[in-house]
């Protein structure tokens, strides 16, 4: 799954960042509600891990919003606030569970899942596709123009963060940290490697090149002209 961790306490994101990755799903964070907002508003996500007590634009709020503009992805409230009223709040506010701090990441993990299940028939995606470059996540098959390309299972994972951010600009940070899972720059030219890699088997024999270089900023994954 993609999941949008929104979570200002720093010690907390890491830890459920981390944990939310180690179970196999791609994760993003904001520390903020405005930004949690732009955030999951400009990108489809499987579910949403949201704290009440964010600076700026709380928690509840962020949820109506994402509500009253029709994004109806599943959310889950964490909060300190553990009275009955509170939680009904959080659920009536839109949310899809509420879960009180502290509280175990396994039971985190199984919350999230369950949601996942409860959407399932809307929202899971099983298959993606840019232009002519389809990418089957059950069976790990990916082609392009019906020709089947043979990836490595680190090639396997940078095609799939590049297309389920199809037409955005991917940072060489977020590469980092979403599919080498490093929270600092190593310093080495391992992501030109993979990167270089990746376009000759996606693109070499193509007519039309479909993952490109944005000069000082990252990289592209688009359909061709």
């Amino acid at each position: 799954m993609r999941i949008l961790v929104i979570e200002d306490d720093t010690r907390t994101a890491s830890h459920l960042v981390n944990g939310l990755r180690e179970s196999g799903h791609i994760v993003d964070h904001a520390s903020d509600g405005e930004s949690g907002l732009g955030i999951a508003t400009s990108a489809s996500y499987d579910a949403l891990v949201v704290d009440h007590m964010l600076p700026g634009l709380d928690g509840l709020s962020l949820i109506r919003r994402l509500r009253e503009s029709g994004n109806e992805t599943p959310a889950l409230i964490l909060s300190a606030l553990d009275k009955v009223d509170q939680r009904v709040e959080g659920l009536r506010s839109g949310g899809d569970d509420y879960l009180v701090k502290p509280y175990a990441f396994t039971e985190l993990l199984a919350r999230i899942e369950a949601m996942a299940r409860r959407r399932a028939p809307e929202q899971a995606t099983t298959r993606l596709q840019v232009g002519d470059l389809y990418m089957d996540l059950l069976s790990r098959n990916v082609e392009r123009a019906g020709q089947p390309i043979s990836l490595l299972p680190r090639e396997f994972r940078l095609l799939e963060y590049l297309m389920r951010h199809s037409g955005q600009v991917v940072t060489r940070t977020m590469l980092l940290e979403q599919v080498w899972e490093y929270h600092f720059d190593p310093q080495t030219n391992v992501i030109n490697v993979h990167i270089s890699r990746l376009r000759k088997k996606i693109d070499k024999d193509f007519d039309t090149p479909l993952l490109h270089t944005v000069r000082g900023a990252g990289y592209i994954l688009r359909p061709g002209d």
